[in-house]
């Protein structure tokens, strides 16, 4: 008789804990279809589909902003940037509507987003042949990218809570955002190779256009193009991670965050990476080289490996530690910049164009060995640490996470990006000039800020990388109970909507 009270005994008080550790974590379920994941794909190539890579030399040369301009308003506007970043953040955490949390913004953006793009990339048409401090042409640059900075950010943060919550399998979304690079870096680099081989064409009198009028069109166009593509995947995606009824103040978002070990791994990460200076490559293909179809050059056999790096981005998860790959694929073009600088400084290397071309070709090369790695994992990162956050603190905070972790990112960005600009006034670079028609001095130190510049001061932001902590039996026991937890949730959840409908009902009586 004891024996069998014993035995009731022992299992009616089998913890939760050990009920949760037996459980399976499912996986390959897939609830994104073949539909929504090819528009998802059509979304990601948006996000490149335009002609950023030549932005420097376009601001510089093409529309012609003194880069003195250009620094004060990168300072002015990555301040307001940090400012509106907040309370926008903020706003969407707190969103709930029948069509999810994201999707009503991405919507709501896609107009006037696709409209002040398209101006940005006209305005040679509107301030024809002007100098680079004609103050009507400055002010109207400082109110777009001021505009263009409030509505992006809204953008920004929808766009990386809606990969979050799209699918609430972990499996389902690392198949997801492996499609999407893969697929999409067949095509979303095109307008950027196309704008630089014109570019050459152009300095060369091959092709008889006007340098504003290739920039004017080839913008307005990609702007154009990416905006649709946008639109049509913010109508059809579907977001499946329910939100918890509890929604979370300002304070108790921010505070939150803070606790969490793998955010602030990111945060700081972020932070000290963005002490990297530097200048946009292509100038110095452009001015030193007389090249700028090199980049596209460069990156011919990269191209084929960069393919080739999904097919074992899986097998090295399995043998390597996030961390690892982490931090090898965040840094290891750093280390090849290195070698590229040596190489160009011997003899003058760095004013020879084929040298050159052979030697960033090898580094292409070689860094797209882990194109894979440094695409999925990083996104991977991210998305595991909202979840972690939703798994602390009982409710997600997307849109603050985002924020938060590219809030030091920002601030620190605020003076760089105005001392990159600055950087170029303070080697002699002179606006205007035709290609190989800077002075020694200027072109050599054009390329050390391509090169060596930034590699230098972008390698610290490896330090915190080697300190993520989450790991397999983490991420496995993270998982098992955010489903358990969820499942509750949807239940409260219909609860309410039960209760608000016999509450309609009896008003209607």
């Amino acid at each position: 008789m004891a024996a069998e009270t014993k035995e009731v005994q022992t299992t009616q008080v089998e913890p939760e804990e050990q009920k949760v550790a037996k459980r399976k974590l499912p996986k390959g379920r897939r609830y994104v279809g073949s539909k929504e994941t090819f528009t998802y794909v059509l979304f990601d190539i948006a996000q490149s589909f335009n002609l950023d890579q030549n932005k420097t030399y376009y601001l510089t040369d093409v529309l012609v902003i003194s880069y003195w301009w250009q620094a004060i308003i990168s300072v002015v506007v990555s301040i307001w940037d940090i400012i509106n970043d907040l309370f926008l953040a903020s706003i969407v955490d707190r969103t709930n509507t029948r069509f999810g949390k994201f999707k009503p913004y991405l919507i709501i953006y896609a107009l006037p987003g696709t409209i002040m793009a398209m101006i940005f990339w006209g305005m040679p048409v509107m301030f024809p042949e002007t100098s680079g401090t004609y103050l009507p042409k400055i002010i109207t640059y400082f109110v777009l990218q001021m505009l263009q900075n409030l509505a992006t950010s809204l953008y920004e943060i929808s766009k990386t809570g809606i990969i979050a919550t799209i699918t609430p399998d972990v499996f389902d979304r690392t198949r997801l955002i492996n499609q999407a690079n893969l697929f999409s870096s067949l095509v979303e680099n095109i307008p950027n190779q196309v704008c630089t081989v014109l570019i050459d064409l152009v300095n060369h009198n091959k092709l008889k256009i006007k340098m504003t009028s290739l920039f004017v069109y080839m913008g307005v166009g990609t702007a154009l193009g990416a905006g649709i593509l946008a639109l049509f995947f913010s109508f059809k995606v579907k977001e499946r991670v329910l939100q918890s009824v509890e929604k979370p103040t300002f304070k108790g978002a921010v505070g939150s965050l803070f606790k969490s070990r793998p955010l602030m791994l990111l945060t700081i990460s972020e932070f000290l990476s963005q002490f990297a200076v530097g200048t946009n490559i292509s100038l110095y293909y452009i001015s030193v080289l007389n090249a700028g179809s090199a980049k596209l050059i460069v990156g011919i056999p990269g191209m084929f490996v960069t393919y080739a790096s999904y097919a074992y981005v899986d097998k090295l998860r399995e043998k390597f530690s996030t961390r690892t790959l982490w931090a090898v694929g965040s840094h290891w073009g750093d280390f090849l910049y290195l070698g590229v600088y040596l190489f160009g400084s011997i003899n003058k290397n760095y004013k020879k164009t084929v040298p050159m071309i052979a030697a960033f070709m090898m580094r292409e090369t070689l860094w797209n060995f882990v194109y894979a790695m440094r695409k999925v994992v990083p996104e991977e990162i991210r998305n595991e640490a909202i979840d972690y956050g939703e798994w602390q603190n009982g409710y997600r905070t997307e849109a603050m996470a985002g924020v938060v972790k590219g809030l030091a990112k920002k601030l620190v960005a605020t003076f760089t990006n105005g001392f990159s600009s600055a950087l170029l006034g303070i080697i002699g670079y002179k606006q205007g000039l035709k290609p190989k028609q800077q002075s020694d001095r200027t072109e050599r130190l054009l390329f050390t800020m391509t090169t060596l510049l930034p590699a230098v001061t972008g390698l610290i932001g490896i330090i915190p990388k080697l300190f993520y902590n989450i790991d397999s039996e983490t991420r496995e026991r993270m998982y098992k109970e955010l489903a358990i937890r969820r499942a509750e949730t949807a239940k409260e959840l219909n609860k309410a909507h039960e209760l608000e409908m016999a509450e309609a009902s009896a008003e209607q009586k």
